[in-house]
């Protein structure tokens, strides 16, 4: 039997490992580096997008709850939102004129439909004809030309965050249709009647600062009260720059003279 005093002494040493405390270590620089990387992409997107979008992101990132948060939301459209302010109504006055061509009586529109940049925007004005081109006669409710004029009419300015107002006029001749229904009801009824149209297809429910009619109290043709040119709608893209009174920004242009 051996002796347990000569037996040899085994000492079993483990080797420390520091895979426990910083393994992890690599993910958090992978992660750093990918960050990176996508923040260098969308630099690179930013410098090769078009104005429209650069202002749209700049907005977002300056005041991200309120106008900035607007326009970038128009990314998700099928076109960036563009600000209109005076100086650019001319170039909203070109695109509805080209929508127009798409219209079903592009032709007969073409004279009935007037555009007028002035102080306090765009002036669009529906002009109605002595057998009714908008509205049939003593009716509020706009008929299918009508309808459909205001539905893209609509569609643009939805895209816009300008203001609009609506406004309603008639000539002098009296309405005695209806007992108790004057001019005054229906050029505001015709009015309405519009902006509920607008409103439904593409309008924003609070773009609409205003309704408003005026009877013949704004004659197009003072000089004859009765021409039916004086019947109309009027739609006012606001200036987006405009702090002023909306009295003042509704004020309808000047009479015209009459037509040679």
């Amino acid at each position: 039997m051996p002796d347990p005093k000569t037996q040899p002494i085994i000492i079993i040493k483990k080797k420390a490992s520091h895979g426990g405390h910083h393994g992890g270590a690599w993910k958090v620089a992978y992660a750093d580096f990918v960050t990176a990387m996508m923040a260098l992409f969308i630099v690179l997107w930013l410098m090769n997008s078009n104005k429209e979008i650069q202002e749209a992101v700049g907005g977002y990132f300056r005041d991200p709850t309120g106008t900035g948060a607007a326009a970038g939301a128009a990314l998700a459209g099928p076109a960036p939102e563009v600000h209109v302010d005076r100086d650019d109504m001319g170039k909203l006055k070109d695109i509805i004129t080209d929508q127009l061509q798409n219209l079903a009586q592009a032709e007969k529109l073409k004279d009935q439909v007037q555009m007028v940049v002035g102080r306090e925007g765009l002036r669009v004005e529906l002009i109605e004809t002595a057998s009714g081109m908008f509205f049939d006669s003593g009716s509020a409710l706009p008929n299918t030309a009508g309808s459909d004029l205001l539905i893209m009419l609509a569609q643009e300015l939805g895209k816009l965050p300008n203001r609009v107002l609506i406004e309603g006029h008639t000539d002098s001749k009296p309405f005695t249709s209806r007992l108790q229904y004057t001019n005054w009801e229906l050029s505001a009824d015709r009015a309405n009647g519009a902006r509920r149209i607008m409103e439904a297809s593409g309008l924003r429910p609070n773009q609409v600062s205003q309704v408003r009619g005026f009877a013949d109290q704004h004659l197009r043709n003072a000089a004859d009260p009765l021409d039916p040119a004086n019947r109309r709608i009027s739609v006012i893209v606001l200036n987006q720059q405009d702090k002023t009174g909306e009295e003042e920004e509704s004020k309808p242009p000047p009479p015209q003279s009459p037509p040679h």
